[in-house]
This record gives structure tokens, sequence and C-alpha cells, in this order.
């Protein structure tokens, strides 16, 4: 069945002779096929090897030191980060038996992070990229062509929305933007010409849920790809891939980076062909990630389990006390007892944590709360930061949306959405209260 998938959503030969020169070029700098001996003396100082560790560590273990050790040759900690555009071969003969060529195909510290982000993600591998949107679009480029037809989530991040809308349509491209909280819906939709089911969850903004067992179940069964958009969720909350999806979208400018310094995005793949595909459209459209970003991102991945645990609880305390707010006329976060699909939440998320994104509904001027509320919140438009970040989504992030489709995934003009960060609780809450109480 995963051959048939990939045969009908690629269409394309892996053993085309383009393919088979990005294959020298890409996977780990150099085909996985390939010997190991041609790539050690450069990896030395990017892995290690499997009787160095005790097995089965935890991701929080994982997501610290992910196959790095320090280099041989220096004892550095750290990945070193390789600002070179290309790379010396010794000898017509021994081109790219060091692994690497030129950096638009790959680079040593990109490439740990991909490893690193595929490690966590559980894939086979990944492509890191400029932004998440980037991702995004690599996605919907490698497996859809003119004709083609996606089940799309019908509440999804805004630059979603709209690059289908208004990139992908005009190229010939069909979209059926579905409520994917019943998987049902999502399978009425699939028509003969289905190549792609794009799902996210939990969603941006409205944190409603996708059951990604049972779509990708559907998936599976009529031959269709299932991409999901897991920015939210980070896998210390869920991992689409251990759901049955065969890739994920991450922002890797969220919760990976964690801090507000860079912007990246990833697409992790779960097979080999699947990684092939995706690797060939980022060298194609040369969509990569600086190497000193991807430096900065392996250190900050690094406390990412910390901040999400945290931001989790303290979510939880604040929307718990939203809840009983006069002026909060509705309040949604999975954690709460209220959501309408606690029972999956509680299913589908790992360890009991449901992340550090909430929204309400503000009875009164919503611009008035935002205009007033004092630090330590923030008033900007990303989110999964250390600092704690408020943001009116219909005027903000989601302005892009036509305001009908706004409204009818329940997008109000009062919609609030709030990026918890990790400061003390209480001292969000006071500000809250103190911004509620000026309407």
């Amino acid at each position: 069945m995963l051959s048939s998938k990939v045969a009908r959503s690629l269409s394309l030969r892996s053993s085309s002779p383009w393919m088979r020169h990005l294959n020298s070029l890409c996977s780990n700098g150099s085909s996985k096929a390939a010997s190991a001996s041609s790539v050690v003396s450069l990896r030395r100082c990017l892995s290690s090897e499997a009787s160095d560790w005790i097995p089965d560590v935890s991701m929080d273990t994982d997501v610290v030191h992910g196959g790095v050790v320090p280099c041989e040759k220096t004892g550095a900690i750290l990945t070193p980060v390789y600002m070179s555009t290309t790379f010396v071969q010794e000898s017509v003969d021994k081109y790219l038996e060091k692994g690497y060529s030129y950096s638009r195909t790959n680079n040593p510290t990109v490439k740990m992070l991909e490893e690193k982000v595929a490690k966590i993600e559980n894939g086979y591998d990944s492509i890191c990229v400029s932004t998440g949107m980037a991702a995004t679009a690599s996605c919907i480029n490698a497996f859809m062509n003119t004709g083609d037809h996606c089940v799309i989530t019908n509440c999804s991040y805004g630059g979603t929305n709209r690059i289908c809308r208004e990139q992908f349509v005009p190229l010939g491209m069909e979209f059926d933007f579905v409520d994917f909280t019943d998987p049902k819906n999502v399978e009425a939709a699939i028509k003969p010409n289905t190549k792609l089911i794009f799902s996210e969850s939990p969603t941006n903004p409205t944190l409603t849920l996708a059951d990604l067992d049972a779509i990708s179940e559907i998936a599976q069964k009529h031959g269709i790809l299932h991409v999901c958009d897991s920015t939210f969720a980070t896998p210390y909350v869920c991992r689409p891939l251990d759901h049955g999806a065969d890739l994920t979208i991450q922002s890797l400018t969220k919760y990976y980076d964690g801090l507000n310094i860079g912007t990246g995005g990833a697409l992790i793949a779960k097979t080999p062909e699947l990684y092939e595909r995706i690797k060939l459209i980022q060298n194609m459209h040369g969509n990569i990630m600086s190497p000193m970003t991807a430096y900065l991102m392996l250190q900050t991945m690094k406390t990412m389990g910390l901040r999400i645990r945290q931001q989790s609880a303290s979510a939880m305390k604040i929307a718990t006390f939203l809840e009983s707010h006069p002026h909060v006329s509705k309040v949604v976060y999975p954690g709460l007892a209220s959501h309408p699909q606690k029972e999956l939440a509680d299913r589908q998320h790992r360890d009991g944590l449901h992340g550090g994104m909430l929204w309400f509904d503000v009875k009164g001027d919503p611009i008035k709360l935002m205009d007033s509320i004092k630090r330590p919140w923030t008033l900007c438009e990303n989110l999964g930061a250390t600092e704690s970040i408020i943001t009116a989504c219909a005027v903000m992030t989601h302005a892009n949306m036509i305001r009908e489709d706004r409204l009818k995934v329940g997008i109000t003009d009062g919609f609030i959405r709030i990026s918890v960060g990790i400061e003390d609780p209480d001292d969000l809450i006071r500000g809250l209260d103190d911004a509620l109480n000026q309407l």
C-alpha cells in the first residue's frame, strides 16, 4: 500500500538519472546506500557510534544529544557552524567522498539539525528550510500537480489557507476545506484525483483536534498521503508519524526555537522514498536554512521539553482562571474538561501535556484589551516562545482569511489567542485580570 501511495502521489521513478544524482548528494551528504566509510572522516565530529550510548534513551536525552558527540580532533561539544558555500574535492574520482559539495544541497550543520529533528519526530529523515510556510509550500509542491486535489482542514494557520487559495488554486490544483473533527467528513471529500490529506492538530488558532489514527487509516485505505502540521503540539505533545501520518510539518520558529531568535521550518518524512522526493524539491527550489540558524536551533531545542512542561502547566492554570472571569464568554484549551474533544486530547496527547496555546472570547472591545494589557504580556504575532504573547487573531494572524471563512470556523472578532511562556503564571493572571476589568 505504501509503495502504491508513493507512486500515485509522486509519479517519480527513483531510478531516474536525476534522482540517482540527487541521492549521491542529499542523504546525510551522500547516499544512504553508499559505503559508510565515504563520510566517516567528516561525521566523526557530527555523530556517534551506537556502542557509545546506553540503549533506549528518552526523548529528553535525545533532544539534548541527538547523536552529537565531542569532536575527536578538538573536543568541541557542539556541532560546528560550517559557514561555507562550497566544499573542496580531493579529485574527480573522489568527488563527494567526504559527503558534501555545495551548501544549497547539503551543509553539515544543517544536516545535523535535520537528523536530530527526524529523530525526535520518529521519522526517517527531514528537510529544514527557512520558515514553517516554506515547509508547507515544499510539501504541496512535492506531492501535487495541476489537476490534483487535496482535502485540507477548514481551520489552519492563515498562511496555509492563503497559499492554497492564492498560489496553488490558480495553478490548477483543487482544495476542499473540510471540518476534520469528524473523520467521516474527510473520507466523504475524497475524489479520484485526491493526492494529499492535509491535517493540522491542534489547529491554529481554534485548538480543534484531528483524530490522526482514524484519518491516517482513511488515507491508507485510499492510497493517499497524509501530512499533519503539528506545530502547536510539538513532538512532546504528539508525534503524527506515530499515528500513521506519512509526513509531519513543523514551524521550527515556534517551540523548537522557543526563544524568539530565528525562523525555520521542517518537513519530516516517514520513509526513504518520501524523503528523496522532498529533498529533490528542496534542492531544486534552493529552499534552505542558513548554517548559523541551524546551529542556534540545535542549542535552543535542547530545552524544549522543560519549556513545554512549564508552558502546559501554566496554560492550564490560566485557562481555569479565565473560565470563571465575568468578561470572558468562552475559553478553549485541550486540557480543560470543557474542551469538546477532551477524550481525544487525552488519548492522542503524550504524558498528559496539552501545550502552551489557548484562546478565549472576550466580552467587550478586543482592541482595547490589546492596547491596555501590561507586561509581562507581549503584543506580537509569534507563539511558542519563553515570552507570553497575546494576539487578536481577527486583525493580526488571520486577517488574510476571508471574513466569512474566519467566522465559519469560530474565529470571531473578539477571539484572543494566548501563547503562554515560562513566566510565573500568577503574574500572567494578574496582568490579564487587570486588563479584562478595564473593559
